[in-house]
């Protein structure tokens, strides 16, 4: 009962949260991929766009409905925490233990607060890990088909599940449980997640491994904050809550160095890997959340056994509560729970926020709250260029758009005024292409005019955006041209934006 009061609290700080600020900038992106549904995507599989399909058919797209199925898949990382501490051999405390530290831990709780992959990741990660730790107690080896299932749909969700499976792998490799990769079970079920993942990889052969050529792109731009292994390990540590550190490096000592852990050490050196692979080629620290909630239950374990042992049993009650309250003061760094001037406010008071992922300039407000700031008012501006059009001319208009984000907000917001589909050169954007527009009239955003009036015979200034709360680089100008040359259709492949 007491997991579940937990994950209760869970759901309803997300029910809360979710209905404050605005859609957040891959939100608009996903609800656009949920109306071209295919086997693939530019920066991701298609399981996001399958989801968001899903709920907008049955629930809408509304931002309280978009953001029930992230509330409820962290509700069930939490409950799944203290499921596994309970098959690691915690009893009621280890549990309890668990869920918390997952509750409270502000990386997670920022994570399940949008409609992302990010948010359904942990349970694949986490649901391929408990079959492991069942399959190690019961020599079930058909738990295997059941694996490769998780691992498949894992990879439909996001490519960082190839990350975790082959740590697994290893994990097994280097401990006395490797005798279980002998089982022809793991190949059937090896077998079932290839064929899962298979529509995908025939997308992405038939269109170059477009996600390949992204993240090449991403990384000669200099876009994201560099981070070393100190940087980024530290950084793991404050959006973890530095209350819970204890939990989880107690998580990784009850694998590698207990007893009761050592038929489960496989899934600690499947968390070491994961933790290199992603800090040495790709360090942005929101990819090793999904990871932590293992060793919150290892350590949920091991604080268990030690505090039965001791005198100190306060301590059970006393650090939980004490994590309990930690996980107050950073749960609204974490989502949208105070209005922006007062959650500013509360930034100063405290002398902590969100930090940096990318190398922009930031207003008043961290990129995750700022990007969902400015996107309504942005399609209400393009509609003030669009509707003073005559009636023959709009039906030719093309909005074109700079990015992914400017694009999904014209085509959320834009009926609502009028607009039609936007087209953009960036991410999947491209790969739809310029429909049956020609160039002859555009309503450009966010561009520079020197450029324009090279590419079109008419560029006039016609509006501005600007959101006192949104990102600085989405503040810009709308110009309205006339005559691009040559053609929209022939300029097309120029104008593709991978970053």
């Amino acid at each position: 009962m007491a997991v579940l009061a937990i994950a209760a609290v869970k759901l309803v700080v997300h029910l809360y949260a979710g209905r404050h600020y605005g859609y957040f900038v891959d939100e608009l992106y996903y609800l656009a991929c949920s109306k071209h549904l295919d086997w693939g995507y530019v920066d991701q599989p298609p399981l996001i766009a399958l989801v968001t399909w899903l709920v907008r058919a049955v629930l809408g797209q509304s931002l309280a409905a978009i953001r029930l199925l992230p509330a409820l898949a962290g509700t069930a990382e939490v409950v799944l925490a203290a499921v596994i501490a309970r098959e690691l051999g915690g009893k009621r405390f280890a549990q309890v233990l668990a869920a918390v530290t997952t509750l409270v831990a502000p990386a997670i709780l920022g994570g399940d607060g949008l409609l992302t992959m990010n948010a359904f990741e942990p349970l694949f990660w986490m649901g391929c890990a408990y079959l492991l730790i069942r399959l190690i107690k019961t020599e079930n080896e058909k738990l295997w088909i059941w694996f490769g299932v998780l691992s498949g749909f894992g990879l439909e969700n996001k490519y960082s599940m190839l990350i975790f499976g082959a740590g697994v792998v290893l994990g097994l490799l280097l401990t006395s449980q490797r005798r279980l990769l002998a089982s022809r079970w793991l190949w059937l079920g090896g077998a079932i997640a290839f064929l899962i993942f298979l529509p995908n990889l025939i997308w992405n052969i038939q269109h170059h491994f477009p996600f390949l050529e992204l993240q090449a792109n991403i990384r000669a731009s200099g876009r994201d904050v560099p981070l070393g292994p100190v940087a980024f390990f530290t950084q793991e540590m404050v959006l973890m809550q530095p209350l819970t550190l204890p939990i989880w490096l107690g998580g990784l000592w009850f694998y590698f160095f207990t007893e009761a852990g050592r038929p489960f050490r496989a899934i600690g050196w499947a968390w070491i890997f994961t933790a290199a692979v992603i800090a040495i080629l790709s360090p942005r620290v929101y990819y090793l959340f999904p990871a932590f909630p293992l060793l919150f239950a290892g350590g949920g374990v091991l604080w268990e056994q030690l505090l039965v042992r001791s005198r100190w049993m306060w301590l059970k009650f006393g650090y939980v509560s004490l994590m309990i309250l930690g996980g107050a003061v950073f749960a609204p760094l974490a989502l949208p729970l105070l209005p922006p001037e007062t959650f500013i406010r509360y930034t100063k008071a405290i002398g902590l926020n969100q930090p940096a992922i990318e190398n922009h300039k930031l207003g008043p407000l961290p990129q995750i709250f700022a990007d969902q700031f400015g996107w309504e008012e942005m399609a209400a501006t393009v509609a003030q260029v669009y509707n003073a059009l005559p009636a023959d001319v709009r039906a030719r208009t093309a909005i074109f758009a700079q990015n992914y984000g400017q694009a999904g907000a014209i085509d959320v917001f834009g009926p609502k005024y009028g607009l039609p589909p936007a087209i953009a050169g960036h991410q999947n954007y491209f790969l739809w292409g310029p429909r049956e527009y020609t160039g002859e009239s555009m309503i450009v955003l966010d561009d520079r005019e020197e450029t324009l009036q090279r590419e079109f015979a008419s560029v006039r200034k016609a509006g501005h955006v600007e959101h006192p709360y949104s990102m600085p680089y989405e503040h810009f100008d709308v110009f309205y041209c006339q005559g691009m040359h040559p053609g929209l259709q022939e300029m097309w492949p120029r104008l593709k934006q991978w970053d």
